[in-house]
């Protein structure tokens, strides 16, 4: 386990989503987030308290973690002196970033004298087999997206909350890099071998108790042409007998690619479709639509708007929470 509290460092950040691991450890974990450190050039912010690294062990932080993402998940050398700094004062290191923190020459050897722990949330640490597609035991809830970065671990994460509030016996299952950070465990299934994916999803889900639901992170999107793959895979192992449609409603086109964003609608007949596969009884039990853009006016009416258009319950999970989703998942 990745010792607690965490100094979450932003480096150079250039804006907020690219700071959105440690902004997710803060929304969600606040107490274990001690404080930031941000370079001067940093502009992103976290709202907590900013420290160096001599304050932040004062203090009691125990693991550095990178708060950041980068394009193709680079790890700057650049960054090396300051973390073998942070392991020379104390700290361990926790890293989402795709480089393997033992790769760069000086982390590894100051990791080695001083005997501090290296975690590289995005590396699975586990073999996994490849997917049986046999039904288990248990419930299983998977958060599914019109584009990528449109709400699905908030969406989870606030599910798992809600179920807990009316007694239900739920965990959120990680499987991206802040989701981990959040919950202490999981699997980064983006950097599993493909053949793999639908395995490792089976060993994050397994059979449980007729009462438990296991409550996914979902990654991707089934029509983004650069993820699919891990999504489908995810969708097949994870056997979801109920998904929530994820949608952020002011894109004209998917992230980072030049595609058309597909209808919630569409979503819901192509989950249901590729899902039957191994689990014949999926359905769609609600919507998340992230308003962060809207008016709360705006927000309201195009949830009432999408609520009697598809007749499911649709909500902003940060906005307005999730009750109503979650008095569909007390009709299982």
């Amino acid at each position: 386990m990745i010792a607690t509290p965490y100094l979450i460092f932003l480096g150079d950040a250039k804006d907020a989503l690219a700071a959105k691991t440690g902004q997710g450890i803060v929304d969600w974990r606040p107490d274990w987030a001690l404080g930031q450190l941000r370079f001067p050039e940093c502009r992103a912010d976290l709202g907590i308290a900013d420290m160096n690294i001599a304050e932040a062990v004062a203090a009691g932080a125990k693991t550095l973690v990178i708060g950041t993402v980068s394009p193709g998940g680079v790890l700057p050398e650049s960054w090396s002196e300051l973390i073998c700094e942070a392991m020379s004062a104390g700290l361990d290191i926790a890293s989402g970033l795709h480089t393997p923190l033992a790769s760069i020459a000086s982390i590894r050897a100051t990791s080695t004298r001083l005997d501090r722990k290296l975690f590289d949330v995005r590396l699975p640490q586990q073999s996994f087999t490849v997917g049986s597609g046999e039904r288990r035991t248990g419930k299983r809830l998977l958060t599914v997206g019109t584009d990528c970065s449109v709400g699905k671990k908030y969406t989870a994460l606030a599910l798992e909350k809600a179920m807990l509030e009316h007694g239900m016996n739920a965990d959120f299952r990680a499987t991206g890099q802040t989701g981990i950070l959040i919950a202490g465990g999981g699997i980064a299934i983006d950097a599993v071998v493909a053949d793999f994916i639908s395995g490792a999803a089976e060993w994050l889900t397994p059979a449980a108790a007729d009462d438990h639901w296991d409550v996914v992170e979902g990654q991707g999107s089934l029509f983004h042409p650069s993820f699919a793959g891990v999504t489908l895979g995810l969708l097949h192992g994870a056997a979801p007998d109920a998904f929530v449609v994820c949608h952020e409603p002011t894109r004209t086109s998917m992230r980072n690619v030049d595609t058309a964003l597909p209808t919630i609608s569409q979503v819901i007949e192509m989950t249901c479709a590729l899902g039957a596969l191994v689990n014949p009884d999926i359905r769609c039990v609600g919507v998340a639509i992230n308003t962060q853009q809207l008016s709360e006016d705006r927000a309201l009416t195009l949830l009432a708007e999408t609520a009697a258009d598809l007749y499911l319950p649709v909500t902003d999970p940060v906005r307005f929470g999730v009750d109503n989703i979650v008095s569909e998942l007390l009709q299982f």
